[in-house]
């Protein structure tokens, strides 16, 4: 190699790492300001209220320190609550960003392929037809996010078509099962179909310490674990067979993938029910955040934040009134989903 050749080398090599370095530095930066903002939405949920506590007051109760009046409130509904809100946002938006990058579809959450669905139609069968409440409720609903998750691998098979068909098995379980979930309401008596559609909307409204200890491991083990995995997606976008050659099974990966998403999704739904579009939306804004790169972690945090200005919101917005949290997310959901929409279609125009 001449010395011309070898200085040019260099010099590429050098500007991407140049490059790289500077996309490391904004991906930091972004984690951080998520970060900051999931921390001012958790301290404005937890404190600021009908009732409100100082910072100081708060740190003293958490210590052991009973305030007549305050403990109740603040260490039994407002901390548990942004405590479950910054988890099950966690759990639903990384959930939903990984499912949408190994499928390469913006449109292939979990709540979209049925997975949420198939807890919900199984939790809404217990409550309405055995009458069984608390954990076995939990416990039912885990099992049928798992029954949606098997049955769609199952259909999909193997081979470079299996992304596509997985999506196509995944939207037909939702129809059906959604189908399911109406029958048994329309069987149901008033009283146990109110308790169910108050579950069906998505309600922090009941959250305990258990339950936030419960989800809270989950998400400490799944979350890393599907960064880590999902890092090895972007070799399975050249092609099952070119993946196989440089060392990634493909199909192993992907069952792996589902497998994380299955206990994030379903340890989720079981306490608080299926909140709407975090899964959905929160993936999309996360990859205009970074460009238009899969940030699990960036995603996980737009998640916690969504879920803790729907329920402080879904608490305050109407003075008397509290709505569930999936109403709000719902409601706000809809418009963002369509400006996404929009701004992705002046993006391909542009280019």
């Amino acid at each position: 190699m001449s010395a011309i050749s070898l200085a040019e080398s260099e010099s590429t090599v050098a500007t991407l790492r140049a490059v790289r370095r500077g996309v490391r530095r904004r991906q930091v930066l972004l984690l951080i300001a998520l970060g900051a903002l999931v921390i001012a939405l958790f301290l404005a949920r937890a404190l600021l209220g009908d009732y409100r506590v100082s910072f100081v007051d708060g740190i003293r109760m958490i210590s052991g320190t009973t305030i007549p009046g305050a403990s109740f409130i603040f260490m039994e509904s407002t901390l548990p609550r942004a405590c479950m809100s910054v988890l099950a946002g966690a759990a639903f938006a990384s959930a939903g960003a990984a499912f949408q990058s190994m499928l390469r579809n913006p449109l292939a959450s979990p709540d979209v392929l049925g997975i949420n669905l198939g807890a919900s139609a199984a939790a809404v069968f217990a409550v309405v037809l055995l009458g069984w409440t608390g954990m076995p409720v939990a416990l039912v609903a885990f099992a049928g996010a798992i029954a949606v998750a098997v049955t769609i691998h199952g259909f999909a098979g193997r081979g470079g078509a299996a992304t596509g068909r997985m999506i196509l098995v995944g939207v037909g379980l939702a129809a059906v099962l959604s189908s399911v979930v109406h029958w048994v309401l329309l069987r149901a008596d008033i009283y146990r179909a109110q308790d169910a559609l108050v579950w069906l909307t998505g309600s922090l409204g009941s959250v305990s310490w258990g339950e936030v200890a419960r989800l809270g491991s989950v998400v400490v083990i799944g979350l890393p674990l599907l960064t880590v995995v999902t890092r090895q997606l972007g070799v399975l976008g050249l092609g099952d067979d070119l993946a196989a050659g440089l060392g990634v099974r493909a199909h192993r990966l992907r069952v792996l993938i589902t497998a994380l998403v299955v206990l994030l999704t379903a340890s989720a739904t079981a306490v608080c029910g299926p909140i709407a579009f975090v899964g959905f939306l929160s993936g999309p804004i996360a990859r205009r955040l970074t460009r238009g790169r899969t940030s699990i972690p960036a995603a996980a945090l737009v998640g916690s934040a969504m879920v803790l200005a729907a329920d402080y919101v879904s608490a305050y917005a109407i003075p008397g009134t509290a709505f569930p949290v999936g109403v709000i997310t719902g409601l706000a959901g809809a418009p963002v989903l369509v400006w996404l929409l929009i701004a992705g279609r002046r993006t391909i125009v542009q280019k």
